[in-house]
């Protein structure tokens, strides 16, 4: 009977020891994770007041998160938009122009979904700033910086150190009376998605 009882036991420490290692292990996000992007797209779409074109740049960058537990972090993020060939619509002429380079800034609050797994959906929402870079033939003259605020979402998927990232932001641009009349004139709404590798960096 004893060396039953003494099997018995150690089976169920052997049981318990291997969940315990399973749930230590399972894939996650670490204290610190950093964000690279390599390829992304904004687009803002055409003013409805003023009917101020719409256009679309190639974005990249990089991002680095601070959680404060599982569920909860803070994002630091930088990524700039480089101008692509496009049709805009520049004083009621359609013409065939590179839009303008950018670069934008935002501090996030970021809220990830309350399970274990490796996949892991969050919201996301911050302020921060858009420069504009200067394009004499769009009429900016001089880098122009306004106000945004951001609201999205996303999947990040851990293995270990590594993972990969998809992420969607609805983007709002504050006006301003003494910017140029390609942007920024009046509210300006745009949307960005992107495609990152993620880096654990502290576990």
């Amino acid at each position: 009977m004893t060396r039953w009882i003494a099997v018995l036991i150690a089976a169920v420490t052997v049981v318990g020891t291997g969940r315990a290692y399973a749930q230590e292990t399972t894939p996650g996000p670490g204290t610190v994770v950093v964000t690279i992007i390599p390829g992304g797209g904004t687009f803002f779409t055409e003013s409805k007041d003023t009917g101020r074109t719409s256009f679309g740049n190639y974005d990249l960058g990089a991002g680095v998160t601070v959680h404060l537990n599982r569920y909860v972090g803070i994002e630091g993020e930088v990524s700039g938009s480089v101008g692509v060939a496009q049709d805009l619509v520049v004083s009621g002429r359609t013409s065939n122009l590179k839009s303008p380079n950018s670069l934008n800034y935002s501090g996030n609050l970021v809220v990830s979904a309350a399970n274990k797994s490796a996949v892991v959906p969050y919201v996301t929402a911050g302020v921060g700033g858009l420069s504009l870079f200067e394009k004499s033939s769009l009429g900016i003259n001089g880098t122009e910086t306004f106000f945004t605020s951001n609201v999205g979402g996303g999947v990040n998927w851990y293995a270990g150190r590594w993972g990969l990232r998809g992420d969607y932001r609805f983007i709002a641009v504050q006006s301003k009376d003494d910017a140029p009349e390609f942007f920024g004139q009046e509210t300006r709404y745009g949307h960005r998605i992107y495609g990152g590798v993620l880096l654990n960096v502290t576990r």
